[in-house]
């Protein structure tokens, strides 16, 4: 049955009321079960995490602040983009031309996309061409958990693109203890539609495999304007995607573990761009194989190959082809000491890429690095060196330092020290309209204090960071006088400055869940020159989000209220360039309809805001998600 345009989004509309509805008769009915008593799971305040310190570590022994992003949060976000779950987690912005599949960039903590490496499964994963992720292609139907580590400490134990932190992905099937398979669709705004499958499966001897797939399709919105005179088209812009993952592990004896994993993604993207019927297509995909020998219960030796594509073929009046790859082998070890734990490794890197946009070849990085891990008693500590060869850009050291006291078992103070390096990409040096070899690398001092309070039933913490930035790498746009962009290039700031503080709580009290989090930032311009003061771009000052949910055994529902303060788009802070405070109403949930069947709904923007993350570019209104899943064991 083929639906028309107007039937289509009336039936959508009754799926979104259908399924507040059904939300709603899951509060009563658990609500008022006479004679049963729910037994709710607690909330997981200190889970294991193992990018912060490249072994498993708690994360109540991490000394950087450091965030997991679980399976049942994500569930809330079917149908969406690990970006845009990004985009409501504290110390993060970012900003869109268009809708969230469409170009676009996040900051942590004042740094750029281009300056946090992103890892899934261990590999890099970045577009050689800006040096960014294409965090908003990778959909959350694929992905098992994410970790979040804050702050410049990760430079010393995975290299130069890690001067903000690390994002690491894991995809499904890391932790497959049944034969499960299930199916989704979903439904939503935009004439948006979902299908997938996933099946997961073991021996019970240490053999596991899991497959996934699926398809997302939307027609999307006008991404521009009708400000954006140069660009703006009177049309939608789609977006279709296919979305494909496994994983396979196989545990050779109590010593050995082997496994491989991918993910692959190939989507059209519609766009405008001065014409009409403009799109690019787009390949994205990480792949890994590893061994991992584990010679005592805490001391083990892991190689590791992995492989990373980035490619796109854009069809407009700016037609480019970009073309990249990423080869990476690791060797890592971590050995029980008399005191504490070391860890160690060694790696190999080779970026290529092939683009009609600019000259460009590859290059390769060589690196090794040392650390030491203690968790006794009322301290934690760590200290990490790493050395980097860049075939482009010579040699450099990164190191960390930070320790931790408990001044009661729930209260803890932290400090720590950083150094971090970051080499230009390939973007920065020839992107724009005059091409800059002349770009230095970058390089920044980081300092981090924090107090952290926890116990079973919650987890607070209050970070202040102060980073000093030299030649902080900065793309410096033109604009006409009706605010089209005209061309520009990426040059250095001498100097910057980045200050704020972060403080984070979630608290969970019988059956709710309340908590938040709030950013100050002050990220400027230190340099003396002509800009001196001024704030860098797509860093607002303030910035926050409260929550508060309803969970029970069948039942997990939840409203968040965002903001996001004002900010300049240009360095310049010419009034043309500032984009204007907004703030998000979103209400999400999910219900097990029966053991096999889940019902999850989510509706964005309730109240309908009208505003920008970049000047002449659209953002979507009031817009909803729902879906079922169905579960065979």
């Amino acid at each position: 049955m083929i639906l028309s345009r107007s039937t289509s989004n009336a039936y959508l509309r009754y799926c979104i009321l259908g399924a507040s509805g059904l939300l709603t008769t899951a509060v009563l009915a658990e609500t008022n079960m006479s004679g049963v008593t729910s037994t709710v799971p607690e909330v997981e305040l200190d889970e294991i995490v193992v990018t912060a310190t490249r072994t498993p570590t708690r994360v109540s022994n991490t000394i950087a602040q450091t965030r997991v992003i679980d399976q049942e949060e994500l569930q809330r976000y079917q149908g969406q983009t690990v970006l845009e779950v990004l985009t409501r987690q504290p110390g993060i912005s970012y900003y869109g031309n268009g809708g969230m599949d469409k170009k676009n960039n996040f900051y942590m903590r004042g740094y750029a996309g281009n300056q946090i490496l992103v890892l899934i499964d261990g590999i890099r994963y970045s577009a050689l061409s800006d040096g960014s992720a294409t965090l908003n292609l990778l959909p959350i139907d694929q992905i098992d958990r994410i970790e979040i580590v804050y702050g410049a400490s990760g430079s010393s134990i995975y290299g130069a693109d890690a001067m903000g932190g690390v994002i690491q992905v894991f995809t499904k099937g890391d932790d497959v203890r049944r034969n499960q398979f299930s199916v989704t669709t979903g439904a939503g705004s935009n004439d948006q539609y979902l299908y997938g499958a996933t099946a997961q499966l073991t021996d019970g001897n240490g053999t596991a495999l899991s497959l996934s797939a699926s398809h997302n399709e939307t027609d999307g919105i006008n991404a521009t304007l009708p400000s954006n005179s140069f660009n703006y088209n009177i049309d939608d812009d789609g977006y279709d995607s296919n979305n494909f993952s496994l994983s396979l592990n196989k545990r050779i004896n109590e010593q050995w573990l082997a496994g491989a994993s991918a993910i692959y993604n190939k989507s059209t993207s519609e766009f405008d761009s001065g014409i009409q019927d403009a799109y690019s297509d787009q390949k994205n995909g990480a792949a890994q194989a590893f061994v991992d020998w584990r010679y005592s219960p805490d001391s083990s030796v892991k190689l590791q190959y992995g492989h990373s594509i980035d490619e796109s073929e854009t069809y407009s009046n700016f037609s480019s082809t970009y073309d990249s790859k990423q080869d990476q082998i690791s060797l890592i070890g971590q050995h029980l000491l008399p005191v504490g734990k070391g860890i160690y490794g060694a790696e190999y890197l080779r970026q290529i890429i092939d683009t009609t946009a600019y000259d460009a070849d590859n290059r390769y990085v060589k690196s090794a690095f040392l650390g030491y891990l203690l968790n006794k008693k009322q301290f934690d500590g760590q200290i990490n060196v790493r050395f980097d060869d860049n075939s482009q850009f010579g040699d450099e050291t990164t190191y960390n330092v930070g320790g931790a006291y408990y001044i009661t078992p729930d209260l803890k103070l932290g400090v720590s020290y950083a150094k971090g390096f970051r080499a230009p990409t390939f973007y920065d040096i020839y992107s724009g309209t005059e091409t800059n070899i002349d770009l230095d690398p970058e390089t920044s001092d980081n300092y981090e204090l924090s107090a952290s309070y926890t116990t079973l039933r919650q987890s607070t913490r209050l970070t202040g960071y102060y980073n000093k930035v030299d030649d902080l790498i900065n793309f410096v746009a033109r604009f006409d006088d009706d605010n089209n962009y005209i061309g520009g290039n990426s040059q250095n700031i001498e100097k910057a400055k980045i200050r704020g503080i972060t403080l984070t709580s979630d608290w969970e009290i019988n059956d709710y869940l309340i908590g938040g989090s709030y950013d100050y930032q002050k990220a400027e311009d230190d340099s003396n020159g002509i800009n001196d003061g001024n704030v860098l771009p797509i860093r607002p000052e303030h910035k926050g989000l409260f929550y508060v949910g309803y969970r029970l055994p069948k039942l997990d529902i939840r409203a968040e209220y965002q903001y996001v303060d004002d900010y300049y788009y240009s360095i310049s802070n010419a009034d043309t360039q500032l984009v204007e405070d907004y703030s998000l109403f979103n209400i999400s949930g999910n219900y097990q309809l029966n053991p096999n069947l889940i019902l999850t709904a989510r509706l964005n923007n309730v109240t309908n805001e009208k505003y920008v993350t970049a000047p002449n570019y659209n953002t979507d209104g009031t817009n909803f998600f729902t879906s079922l899943t169905y579960n065979w064991y």
